[in-house]
């Protein structure tokens, strides 16, 4: 049987047009795109091309709205930091207790390293922002709120455009990272107040090491990487050509394939979500009615999620703890924590993330096996066996619609 991958928020089978797009930019169409021969000029028209097809997707205004980046991680800490640096007299940044490491990192460095005033806005059961405590924190020492646009753990999605309009008013500027929700869900960015948004290409049937910041027209900005003229100044160094490429392919893609995509993968994981509650002592985590249509975070009563993962991946099947950039941790999740999860279920939470690969093979294959799974790990945990049967109804977040 072929492996099941249900990992694909860590990351995603890069595309073979994907990789087609790519090949010639390595050995035929190999020139450097800031030279003025032939050479480079035909390599620079691959990066237009590529920059509207991310403009496309994103709902940008304009193309030159994206600069490329070497990933989400580099997009994150370029927001953070620029925000601080063109914000004179605001040292304060307002974010949420669950986003992803790439902002809570740089953010506690820079609070102990440079003083700076960190408000973490706590969420619901469902994993849904305090949206009146985020209303508060903002102020006139805010230099910007920085929001995630879905969950990396429970796919539960942010309000962020009418966040961003609320920093606004309070004279900040605002960031999304939104690398799990590019290419899932549509967004249409001239229609809100977004200043600043982070994303990944490998998170969309891209190639690893590339991504993209987007600022909006007239965002005050200091780049990251300081060096030569490429990407309008703001982020020197020669450019990943292949990866940029990659990039603009797989947006395309994306475009074209989402309207009927998200239907037939957010089935699949509803199918795998019903079959897995049948076993009873577990509950879907997020929120159910607001959420990534890949998404799936399930949470077993008394049992060890890497258990649970052992035993899939003996069986080929690739699922995950949750974060990838915080696997090995024994710590559990801090966003499951944020939301209160009961201790008897923190630690067994699965997070399955499917993608346009999936099929319902895939799903079967996984309803064939957690079942003897389940009841093995049952049959060996002392307080599993001496709990009363109970529903999958262990928080609001379980019922699923």
């Amino acid at each position: 049987m072929r492996p099941v991958y249900l990992d694909n928020n860590a990351t995603t089978r890069t595309d073979p047009a994907v990789v087609a797009a790519m090949l010639p930019f390595f050995c035929d169409q190999f020139g450097n795109a800031s030279s003025s021969h032939a050479f480079g000029n035909d390599v620079a028209g691959a990066l237009r091309h590529a920059r509207r097809s991310l403009q496309a997707l994103l709902g940008a205004a304009f193309d030159h709205e994206i600069v490329f980046t070497s990933g989400g991680t580099e997009a994150d800490n370029t927001a953070i930091l620029s925000a601080l640096d063109n914000r004179d007299g605001r040292n304060e940044i307002v974010t949420s207790a669950v986003e992803h490491p790439a902002i809570l990192t740089p953010l506690d460095y820079l609070e102990h390293a440079r003083g700076i005033k960190v408000h973490r806005i706590g969420v619901d059961a469902r994993g849904g922002l305090d949206i009146e405590a985020f209303r508060r924190a903002l102020g006139p020492r805010t230099a910007m709120a920085s929001v995630m646009s879905a969950n990396n753990e429970t796919g539960t999605l942010f309000p962020v455009a009418e966040l961003a309009e609320m920093a606004h008013r309070a004279g900040a500027l605002f960031h999304t990272d939104a690398v799990q929700a590019v290419g899932k869900v549509p967004l249409d960015l001239k229609a809100t107040q977004i200043d600043m948004l982070s994303l990944s290409g490998h998170k969309l049937h891209g190639p690893k090491g590339i991504g993209a910041i987007y600022l909006r027209k007239g965002t005050p900005f200091n780049p990251l990487m300081r060096g030569g003229p490429q990407e309008r100044r703001r982020r020197g160094g020669t450019e990943n050509v292949p990866g940029i490429v990659g990039l603009g392919k797989a947006a395309e893609l994306a475009l074209s394939l989402m309207q009927g995509e998200q239907g037939r993968v957010s089935a699949l994981r509803d199918h795998l979500e019903r079959g897995i509650l049948d076993l009873g002592q577990c509950m879907v985590l997020g929120d159910t009615e607001n959420r990534l249509p890949n998404t799936s975070n399930i949470a077993f009563e008394h049992l060890e999620g890497e258990a649970i993962l052992h035993h899939l991946g003996k069986a080929g099947i690739a699922a995950s703890l949750g974060s990838a950039c915080a696997s090995g941790s024994m710590e559990p999740s801090h966003v499951l924590r944020a939301m209160n999860v009961r201790p008897s279920a923190l630690r067994g939470a699965i997070r399955f993330s499917l993608s346009r690969d999936n099929t319902i093979d895939d799903v079967a294959r996984v309803l064939s096996l957690m079942p003897d799974i389940v009841a093995k790990l049952r049959a060996l945990s002392p307080s599993a066996r001496t709990q009363a049967p109970m529903t999958a109804s262990l928080s609001p977040a379980s019922e699923l619609t």
